[in-house]
C-alpha cells in the first residue's frame, strides 16, 4: 500500500485526498482503497467534498496547494447574481453562480439598503414634493428634535423645586395623592423621599400602621399574658384572653408574640386513629410519674389526672417511684374528690406487680376500683401529654434549689392549671375545673354574652356546681369525718 500512513495527530496527509480522488476517478474506488489503504467511507466522503467544491477554489488535483482561500467577487458578478435572482429562485441563482444562499441574501439586503439611502435623504427636501406644488417650510430645530426623538426613551425632567414640593406634599396628603398631583409614579416619589432623607432634608418619616389606643391595649394584654406563662402558645393565649373578656384572633396573637421574640417549637405530630373519653368526672383516673433532676438528685412527681375533665386530682413529689407514695397520694385524692370508678396505669413497679398482687392493686380491690393496665403509652396518652406540658410550662422555665421549693411551685402551678389554664381538648375556652365541677353551661353563657369569667374556684356566681361537702370514711378501721376537704375528726 502507498501513502496509507497518518501523521502524529492521527490524520491523513493533506495531499493524500487529491491523490485518492484522482485514483478513484481513473481506476475505481476499490483500486484507490487497495493502493492507498483508505477505507471506503473516507474515499466516498472525499469524492463528495470534491464534487461540491466550487471551480477555482484552491488548486487543481494535479499538485498545487490545496489550502482554501476566500473568494473575492467583482461588482459585475454581484450584479449578474442579483439580476438572475429576479427571474429565478434564490437557491437556483446561488447554485448557478457558485455561491451560498446566505451570501446571495446578504448581497440583496445590501442592495436594498443602498437604494433606500439614495432615495431617502433627510438633509434635502424631496424633489417629488416640489414637483407636485407642495410648499415646504423650514422646520424649527427644537421642534424637529422633539418630533424625531424616540418615544419612551427619555422621561420628563423635574426641577429640584418641583421635587421638593412633591416630597412636601407626600408628608401632608400621602404618597399616592402627591404622586398623582405631581404626575409621577409612586415609585419615583418614594425614590425622591429616600434621597431627601439621605441628604438630611425635610422628608416625611416612613409611614407605618398607626395603632389605635384599643389595639395598643390589646397588644399589652397579649404580652402580659404571655410573660406570665411563657410556655403557652398563641392559641392558648387567645383562649386565656377570651375568658377575661378580651377578644382577638390567633393570627393577631401570633404576630404580636413573634414581633417580641416568640419562635414556634418544632413538634412532630402523629395521627391518632383511636380516641376515647370518660362520660363523667371520676369515671377514670390516669396515674403516672414524671422524672426530673434537681442538680444531681432525681425527683419523681406522681400525677393523678381525671380523664373526663383533665382535672389534676392529686400529686406528690418523691425521690423514687415508690408504692407508699402512690398509696398515700391516691387515698388523699379519694378523700378529697371521691372514689373513681377505674384507674389506668402503666406496668411500673409502684403500680403493678409481675408476681402476685401488688399493694396498689390490693387497695383498689378493697375500694372496688377497677385497674386498667396500659400496654402501650398511647393508651395512657392524656397523662403523657400533661407531663410534657408540665415540663414545658414549669420545669423548663424555673430552677429549684431543693425539693421543698419544687413542691411549692408545683402546687401553685397545678392550682393555676385546674382553675385558670384553658384546655384545647375542652374546646379551647374551658378550664378543667369547669368540667369537673359541672359549671360548663354557666361559663359558656358568660362567654357568649361577653362577660369575663372569674378565675376564683369559689366564685359565688358559680354556686350551682355539685360538691361533696361532708364525707365519713374509714381509714385502718378508724372513722374520719371530712368537711369541705378538711378533716374534723
Amino acid at each position: 500500500m502507498e501513502g496509507g500512513s497518518k501523521d502524529e495527530k492521527g490524520q491523513h496527509p493533506p495531499d493524500l485526498q487529491r491523490l485518492v480522488v484522482a485514483e478513484a476517478a481513473g481506476a475505481g474506488i476499490r483500486a484507490a482503497m487497495e493502493r492507498y489503504g483508505v477505507p471506503y467511507g473516507t474515499v466516498r466522503m472525499w469524492q463528495v467534498q470534491e464534487e461540491k467544491r466550487p471551480e477555482g477554489d484552491g488548486a487543481d488535483v494535479d499538485g498545487a496547494d490545496q489550502s482554501r482561500t476566500w473568494r473575492v467577487h467583482s461588482p459585475e458578478e454581484r450584479s449578474a447574481a442579483l439580476e438572475d435572482l429576479e427571474s429565478m429562485d434564490i437557491a437556483a441563482a446561488a447554485e448557478k453562480h457558485g455561491i451560498t444562499v446566505q451570501t446571495l441574501r446578504a448581497w440583496r439586503r445590501d442592495s436594498a439598503e443602498l437604494a433606500d439611502s439614495d432615495d431617502d435623504d433627510s438633509s434635502a427636501p424631496r424633489d417629488s414634493a416640489a414637483d407636485n406644488g407642495v410648499r415646504i417650510e423650514p422646520v424649527d430645530p427644537e421642534t424637529w428634535a422633539e418630533i424625531s426623538r424616540p418615544k419612551g426613551t427619555t422621561g420628563k425632567r423635574y426641577t429640584p423645586s418641583q421635587r421638593a414640593d412633591a416630597v412636601a406634599d407626600a408628608s401632608v396628603t400621602g404618597v399616592a395623592a402627591a404622586a398623582r398631583k405631581a404626575g409621577v409614579s409612586r415609585h419615583t416619589l418614594y425614590l425622591w423621599i429616600r434621597r431627601a432623607r439621605q441628604a438630611g432634608g425635610d422628608a416625611p418619616p416612613p409611614r407605618r400602621w398607626e395603632q389605635t389606643e384599643t389595639q395598643q391595649q390589646r397588644d399589652l394584654e397579649i404580652l402580659h399574658e404571655w410573660h406570665k406563662q411563657p410556655g403557652l402558645g398563641p392559641m392558648q393565649i387567645r383562649s386565656q384572653l377570651r375568658r377575661r373578656g378580651v377578644r382577638t384572633s390567633v393570627h393577631t396573637v401570633r404576630r404580636v408574640m413573634e414581633d417580641n421574640g416568640y419562635r414556634p417549637p418544632k413538634v412532630e405530630s402523629h395521627a391518632h386513629h383511636e380516641r376515647y373519653e370518660a362520660m363523667r368526672p371520676n369515671q377514670l383516673w390516669h396515674l403516672d410519674f414524671v422524672h426530673r433532676h434537681i442538680h444531681i438528685a432525681g425527683t419523681f412527681t406522681l400525677i393523678l389526672l381525671d380523664d373526663h375533665s383533665r382535672y389534676v386530682t392529686g400529686s406528690e413529689v418523691g425521690d423514687a417511684e415508690r408504692a407508699d407514695t402512690v398509696l398515700e397520694t391516691f387515698e388523699a385524692a379519694v378523700t378529697r374528690h371521691g372514689r373513681p370508678e377505674a384507674v389506668m396505669t402503666d406496668r411500673g413497679s409502684a403500680f403493678w406487680a409481675w408476681r402476685g398482687i401488688g399493694r396498689f392493686t390490693r387497695l383498689l380491690e378493697e375500694m372496688g376500683v377497677d385497674q386498667i393496665v396500659a400496654e402501650h403509652k398511647e393508651l395512657n396518652g392524656k397523662v403523657e401529654v400533661f407531663n410534657a406540658n408540665l415540663a414545658k410550662e414549669l420545669f423548663n422555665t424555673e430552677r429549684f434549689d431543693d425539693v421543698g421549693r419544687m413542691r411549692a411551685a408545683l402546687a401553685e402551678h397545678l392550682h393555676w392549671y385546674n382553675h385558670q389554664r384553658t384546655h384545647q381538648a375542652l374546646g379551647g375556652l374551658l378550664v378543667p375545673a369547669d368540667r369537673y365541677y359541672g359549671r360548663v353551661d354557666e361559663v359558656m353563657r358568660r362567654l357568649e354574652s361577653g362577660e369575663p369569667v372569674e378565675t376564683d374556684p369559689h366564685d359565688p356566681c358559680l354556686d350551682a356546681r355539685l360538691l361533696t361537702l361532708l364525707q365519713v370514711v374509714s381509714r385502718g378501721g378508724e372513722p374520719e369525718v371530712w368537711l369541705l376537704g378538711k378533716r374534723l375528726l
